[in-house]
Protein backbone atom coordinates (compact mmCIF):
# COMPACT_ATOMS: atom_id res chain seq x y z
CA UNK A 1 0.00 0.00 0.00
CA UNK A 2 1.06 3.41 -0.14
CA UNK A 3 1.58 6.04 2.98
CA UNK A 4 3.14 8.67 4.09
CA UNK A 5 6.13 9.36 5.80
CA UNK A 6 5.37 12.66 6.82
CA UNK A 7 1.78 13.03 6.36
CA UNK A 8 1.99 16.54 8.55
CA UNK A 9 3.08 17.98 6.10
CA UNK A 10 -0.51 17.55 3.98
CA UNK A 11 -1.85 20.52 5.82
CA UNK A 12 0.16 23.04 4.06
CA UNK A 13 -2.40 22.42 1.03
CA UNK A 14 -4.65 25.28 2.11
CA UNK A 15 -1.97 27.87 2.56
CA UNK A 16 -2.45 29.66 -1.19
CA UNK A 17 -5.91 29.94 -0.48
CA UNK A 18 -5.78 31.30 3.38
CA UNK A 19 -3.20 33.96 1.83
CA UNK A 20 -5.50 34.84 -0.85
CA UNK A 21 -8.60 35.57 1.64
CA UNK A 22 -5.82 36.89 4.57
CA UNK A 23 -3.43 38.95 3.46
CA UNK A 24 -4.35 42.22 2.14
CA UNK A 25 -4.20 42.93 -1.72
CA UNK A 26 -1.70 44.42 -3.45
CA UNK A 27 -1.94 47.86 -4.53
CA UNK A 28 -2.80 48.27 -8.09
CA UNK A 29 -0.03 49.50 -10.05
CA UNK A 30 -0.02 52.93 -11.59
CA UNK A 31 -0.30 53.66 -14.96
CA UNK A 32 -0.55 56.95 -16.88
CA UNK A 33 -4.14 57.59 -18.25
CA UNK A 34 -5.22 56.85 -21.68
CA UNK A 35 -7.65 59.81 -22.53
CA UNK A 36 -9.70 59.01 -25.63
CA UNK A 37 -12.89 61.53 -26.92
CA UNK A 38 -15.58 57.99 -26.42
CA UNK A 39 -15.58 54.67 -25.52
CA UNK A 40 -16.88 53.21 -28.37
CA UNK A 41 -14.19 51.31 -29.26
CA UNK A 42 -13.90 49.87 -26.03
CA UNK A 43 -17.97 48.53 -26.30
CA UNK A 44 -17.09 46.93 -29.22
CA UNK A 45 -14.38 44.59 -28.70
CA UNK A 46 -15.09 41.01 -29.08
CA UNK A 47 -16.69 39.39 -25.64
CA UNK A 48 -15.07 36.20 -26.85
CA UNK A 49 -11.07 37.85 -26.60
CA UNK A 50 -12.73 38.74 -22.99
CA UNK A 51 -13.75 35.05 -22.33
CA UNK A 52 -10.89 33.59 -23.68
CA UNK A 53 -8.55 35.35 -21.49
CA UNK A 54 -10.62 34.39 -18.52
CA UNK A 55 -10.60 31.09 -19.27
CA UNK A 56 -6.70 30.99 -19.84
CA UNK A 57 -6.26 33.21 -16.15
CA UNK A 58 -8.12 30.25 -14.42
CA UNK A 59 -6.39 27.44 -16.28
CA UNK A 60 -3.18 29.36 -15.19
CA UNK A 61 -4.87 29.10 -11.37
CA UNK A 62 -5.20 25.58 -11.48
CA UNK A 63 -2.29 25.01 -13.37
CA UNK A 64 -0.56 26.84 -10.16
CA UNK A 65 -2.43 25.03 -7.59
CA UNK A 66 -1.39 21.82 -8.92
CA UNK A 67 1.94 22.32 -8.94
CA UNK A 68 1.31 23.55 -5.42
CA UNK A 69 -0.18 20.29 -4.28
CA UNK A 70 2.02 18.03 -5.74
CA UNK A 71 5.08 19.76 -3.76
CA UNK A 72 3.47 19.56 -0.29
CA UNK A 73 2.26 15.68 -1.34
CA UNK A 74 6.35 15.20 -2.55
CA UNK A 75 7.15 16.78 1.00
CA UNK A 76 4.82 14.68 2.31
CA UNK A 77 7.38 11.54 1.71
CA UNK A 78 4.88 9.18 0.06
CA UNK A 79 6.20 5.56 0.10
CA UNK A 80 4.87 2.17 -0.72
CA UNK A 81 5.17 -0.39 1.69
CA UNK A 82 5.40 -3.93 0.17
CA UNK A 83 3.95 -7.01 2.31
CA UNK A 84 5.74 -8.12 5.35
CA UNK A 85 8.72 -10.56 5.17
CA UNK A 86 10.15 -12.65 7.88
CA UNK A 87 13.23 -12.33 8.38
CA UNK A 88 15.06 -15.23 10.65
CA UNK A 89 16.98 -13.91 13.74
CA UNK A 90 19.42 -15.90 15.78
CA UNK A 91 20.33 -13.01 18.07
CA UNK A 92 24.20 -14.48 17.83
CA UNK A 93 27.06 -12.93 16.71
CA UNK A 94 29.89 -14.77 14.98
CA UNK A 95 33.28 -13.99 14.21
CA UNK A 96 35.51 -15.98 12.17
CA UNK A 97 39.33 -15.45 12.43
CA UNK A 98 41.32 -16.80 9.23
CA UNK A 99 45.12 -16.87 9.07
CA UNK A 100 46.67 -15.26 5.78
CA UNK A 101 50.29 -16.27 6.91
CA UNK A 102 52.77 -17.28 4.52
CA UNK A 103 52.71 -20.59 5.93
CA UNK A 104 48.67 -20.75 4.60
CA UNK A 105 50.28 -21.10 1.10
CA UNK A 106 51.75 -24.96 1.53
CA UNK A 107 49.67 -26.96 -0.71
CA UNK A 108 48.81 -30.08 1.32
CA UNK A 109 44.87 -30.27 0.26
CA UNK A 110 42.54 -31.31 -1.70
CA UNK A 111 39.66 -30.29 -3.71
CA UNK A 112 37.72 -31.41 -5.98
CA UNK A 113 40.32 -33.41 -7.48
CA UNK A 114 43.20 -31.14 -7.50
CA UNK A 115 45.68 -30.51 -5.16
CA UNK A 116 45.46 -26.50 -3.51
CA UNK A 117 46.83 -24.76 -0.35
CA UNK A 118 45.20 -24.11 2.80
CA UNK A 119 43.75 -21.11 2.38
CA UNK A 120 41.81 -22.26 -0.76
CA UNK A 121 40.63 -25.05 0.80
CA UNK A 122 39.29 -22.58 3.68
CA UNK A 123 37.61 -20.07 1.44
CA UNK A 124 35.73 -23.45 -0.21
CA UNK A 125 34.93 -24.59 3.36
CA UNK A 126 33.77 -21.66 5.22
CA UNK A 127 32.49 -20.26 2.18
CA UNK A 128 29.88 -22.67 2.69
CA UNK A 129 29.09 -22.59 6.12
CA UNK A 130 29.21 -18.62 5.96
CA UNK A 131 25.69 -19.40 3.45
CA UNK A 132 24.61 -21.23 6.50
CA UNK A 133 24.51 -18.64 8.61
CA UNK A 134 20.93 -17.45 8.13
CA UNK A 135 20.17 -15.20 11.14
CA UNK A 136 23.51 -14.61 12.86
CA UNK A 137 25.18 -11.12 12.68
CA UNK A 138 28.55 -12.35 10.80
CA UNK A 139 32.11 -10.66 10.57
CA UNK A 140 35.44 -11.27 9.53
CA UNK A 141 38.95 -10.49 10.74
CA UNK A 142 41.72 -11.95 8.87
CA UNK A 143 45.28 -12.01 10.38
CA UNK A 144 48.94 -12.11 9.50
CA UNK A 145 51.59 -10.10 10.92
CA UNK A 146 49.20 -8.07 12.47
CA UNK A 147 44.99 -8.54 12.25
CA UNK A 148 42.62 -6.94 10.64
CA UNK A 149 39.08 -6.44 10.33
CA UNK A 150 37.85 -7.12 6.82
CA UNK A 151 34.01 -7.01 7.84
CA UNK A 152 32.26 -5.46 10.93
CA UNK A 153 29.29 -7.44 11.84
CA UNK A 154 26.70 -7.50 9.89
CA UNK A 155 23.50 -9.95 8.39
CA UNK A 156 24.61 -9.39 4.99
CA UNK A 157 26.16 -13.17 4.34
CA UNK A 158 27.05 -12.16 0.69
CA UNK A 159 29.24 -9.80 1.61
CA UNK A 160 31.55 -11.84 4.25
CA UNK A 161 31.95 -14.59 1.84
CA UNK A 162 33.08 -11.98 -1.01
CA UNK A 163 35.48 -10.44 1.32
CA UNK A 164 36.65 -14.13 1.90
CA UNK A 165 37.35 -15.02 -1.42
CA UNK A 166 38.92 -11.98 -2.15
CA UNK A 167 41.45 -12.45 0.38
CA UNK A 168 45.27 -13.19 -0.43
CA UNK A 169 47.84 -14.77 1.08
CA UNK A 170 50.34 -12.16 2.95
CA UNK A 171 47.98 -9.11 2.30
CA UNK A 172 48.43 -8.85 6.58
CA UNK A 173 51.91 -9.66 6.33
CA UNK A 174 54.08 -13.16 6.37
CA UNK A 175 53.74 -13.96 10.35
CA UNK A 176 51.04 -14.80 12.56
CA UNK A 177 49.35 -12.95 15.30
CA UNK A 178 46.86 -14.71 17.16
CA UNK A 179 46.76 -12.84 19.91
CA UNK A 180 46.43 -9.72 18.51
CA UNK A 181 43.34 -11.59 16.49
CA UNK A 182 42.00 -12.66 19.94
CA UNK A 183 42.19 -8.90 20.79
CA UNK A 184 40.55 -7.86 17.94
CA UNK A 185 37.87 -10.12 18.19
CA UNK A 186 37.01 -9.43 21.57
CA UNK A 187 36.91 -5.21 21.12
CA UNK A 188 34.50 -5.81 18.50
CA UNK A 189 32.25 -8.47 19.99
CA UNK A 190 31.64 -6.28 23.26
CA UNK A 191 27.88 -6.13 23.19
CA UNK A 192 26.43 -7.13 26.38
CA UNK A 193 22.81 -6.91 24.97
CA UNK A 194 24.03 -10.10 22.44
CA UNK A 195 23.70 -13.61 24.56
CA UNK A 196 25.52 -15.51 21.90
CA UNK A 197 28.87 -14.75 21.59
CA UNK A 198 31.11 -16.87 19.37
CA UNK A 199 35.11 -16.75 17.78
CA UNK A 200 35.78 -19.53 15.18
CA UNK A 201 39.59 -19.51 14.94
CA UNK A 202 41.86 -20.79 11.95
CA UNK A 203 45.32 -21.10 11.86
CA UNK A 204 48.11 -23.37 10.63
CA UNK A 205 51.01 -21.97 13.28
CA UNK A 206 52.21 -20.35 16.48
CA UNK A 207 52.20 -16.90 17.65
CA UNK A 208 55.04 -15.77 15.70
CA UNK A 209 53.99 -11.31 16.09
CA UNK A 210 51.95 -8.99 17.55
CA UNK A 211 51.37 -7.07 21.12
CA UNK A 212 48.96 -9.75 22.79
CA UNK A 213 49.58 -13.08 23.80
CA UNK A 214 47.34 -15.81 22.86
CA UNK A 215 46.46 -16.82 26.23
CA UNK A 216 46.43 -13.30 27.86
CA UNK A 217 43.94 -12.48 24.69
CA UNK A 218 41.83 -15.65 26.34
CA UNK A 219 41.54 -13.98 28.83
CA UNK A 220 40.39 -10.97 28.01
CA UNK A 221 37.37 -13.15 26.27
CA UNK A 222 37.00 -15.02 29.01
CA UNK A 223 35.72 -11.95 31.01
CA UNK A 224 33.60 -10.86 28.12
CA UNK A 225 31.72 -14.10 27.71
CA UNK A 226 33.80 -15.12 24.55
CA UNK A 227 33.61 -18.41 23.35
CA UNK A 228 36.29 -19.79 20.77
CA UNK A 229 36.99 -22.59 18.59
CA UNK A 230 40.13 -22.92 17.03
CA UNK A 231 41.07 -25.14 14.29
CA UNK A 232 44.65 -26.27 13.41
CA UNK A 233 44.76 -26.84 9.53
CA UNK A 234 47.65 -28.66 7.75
CA UNK A 235 47.92 -32.52 6.94
CA UNK A 236 50.50 -34.15 9.36
CA UNK A 237 52.34 -35.41 6.51
CA UNK A 238 53.62 -34.97 2.55
CA UNK A 239 55.74 -35.49 0.07
CA UNK A 240 58.21 -33.10 -1.11
CA UNK A 241 60.48 -33.77 -4.36
CA UNK A 242 63.75 -32.40 -4.89
CA UNK A 243 66.66 -32.92 -7.10
CA UNK A 244 67.53 -35.79 -4.48
CA UNK A 245 64.63 -37.70 -4.64
CA UNK A 246 61.20 -37.29 -2.60
CA UNK A 247 61.20 -37.28 0.88
CA UNK A 248 57.90 -37.46 3.64
CA UNK A 249 57.91 -34.42 5.85
CA UNK A 250 55.48 -32.86 8.48
CA UNK A 251 54.49 -29.41 6.92
CA UNK A 252 52.44 -28.70 9.94
CA UNK A 253 55.15 -29.40 12.81
CA UNK A 254 55.14 -25.38 13.44
CA UNK A 255 51.26 -25.76 14.27
CA UNK A 256 51.12 -24.86 18.42
CA UNK A 257 48.13 -26.96 19.10
CA UNK A 258 48.27 -26.71 22.98
CA UNK A 259 48.05 -23.10 23.12
CA UNK A 260 44.74 -23.57 21.06
CA UNK A 261 43.53 -26.04 22.70
CA UNK A 262 44.29 -24.01 26.37
CA UNK A 263 42.74 -20.96 24.69
CA UNK A 264 39.32 -23.07 23.51
CA UNK A 265 39.04 -24.56 27.01
CA UNK A 266 39.37 -21.85 28.81
CA UNK A 267 36.47 -19.89 26.76
CA UNK A 268 34.37 -23.02 26.40
CA UNK A 269 35.12 -23.73 23.34
CA UNK A 270 36.56 -26.72 21.62
CA UNK A 271 39.74 -27.22 19.27
CA UNK A 272 39.60 -28.75 16.42
CA UNK A 273 42.29 -30.86 13.54
CA UNK A 274 42.07 -30.97 10.32
CA UNK A 275 44.29 -32.55 8.17
CA UNK A 276 42.67 -32.27 4.90
CA UNK A 277 39.50 -31.28 3.52
CA UNK A 278 37.37 -33.53 4.18
CA UNK A 279 37.88 -32.96 8.27
CA UNK A 280 37.51 -29.03 7.68
CA UNK A 281 33.98 -29.51 6.05
CA UNK A 282 33.16 -32.00 8.82
CA UNK A 283 34.34 -29.51 11.67
CA UNK A 284 32.33 -26.99 10.36
CA UNK A 285 29.24 -29.22 9.96
CA UNK A 286 29.72 -29.88 14.04
CA UNK A 287 30.32 -26.26 14.60
CA UNK A 288 26.77 -25.58 12.92
CA UNK A 289 25.40 -28.29 15.50
CA UNK A 290 27.09 -26.97 18.00
CA UNK A 291 25.89 -23.63 17.75
CA UNK A 292 22.75 -24.26 15.65
CA UNK A 293 20.88 -20.66 13.53
CA UNK A 294 17.47 -20.69 16.15
CA UNK A 295 14.12 -19.73 13.81
CA UNK A 296 12.55 -16.81 15.69
CA UNK A 297 11.41 -14.19 13.38
CA UNK A 298 11.00 -10.39 12.84
CA UNK A 299 9.00 -9.23 10.03
CA UNK A 300 10.07 -6.39 7.45
CA UNK A 301 8.27 -4.43 5.43
CA UNK A 302 9.91 -2.93 2.26
CA UNK A 303 9.71 0.51 1.54
CA UNK A 304 10.10 1.88 -1.40
CA UNK A 305 10.11 5.69 -1.36
CA UNK A 306 8.06 7.64 -4.31
CA UNK A 307 8.27 11.27 -3.43
CA UNK A 308 10.26 11.98 -6.88
CA UNK A 309 7.30 11.28 -8.90
CA UNK A 310 4.85 14.31 -7.49
CA UNK A 311 8.35 16.50 -7.17
CA UNK A 312 9.38 16.11 -11.01
CA UNK A 313 5.81 16.93 -12.31
CA UNK A 314 5.55 20.07 -9.58
CA UNK A 315 8.61 21.04 -11.10
CA UNK A 316 7.68 20.44 -14.83
CA UNK A 317 4.46 22.61 -14.11
CA UNK A 318 6.54 25.15 -12.34
CA UNK A 319 8.77 25.80 -15.41
CA UNK A 320 5.56 25.84 -17.50
CA UNK A 321 4.26 28.90 -15.81
CA UNK A 322 7.09 30.18 -16.00
CA UNK A 323 7.61 30.06 -20.16
CA UNK A 324 4.08 31.07 -20.10
CA UNK A 325 4.60 34.27 -18.50
CA UNK A 326 7.77 35.18 -19.52
CA UNK A 327 7.17 34.63 -23.46
CA UNK A 328 5.77 38.00 -25.30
Amino acid sequence: MIGFDWPWMLLALPLPLLARFLLPAAAPAREAALRVPSLDAFASAPAAGRLARLQTARALLWVSFSAWALLVVAAARPQWTGDPIALPLSGRDLMMAVDLSGSMEVEDFELNGRTVNRLTATKAVAGEFIERRIGDRLGLILFGRQAYLQTPLTFDRTTVKTLLLESLIGMAGQETAIGDAIGLAVKRLRNKQVKDRVLILLTDGANTAGEVEPLKAAELAVQEGLKIYTIGIGADEMVVRSFFGSRRVNPSADLDEKTLRTIAQQTGGRYFRARDTAELAQIYTLLDKLEPTQREERLFRPRVALFMWPLSVALLLALSLAWLRLRP
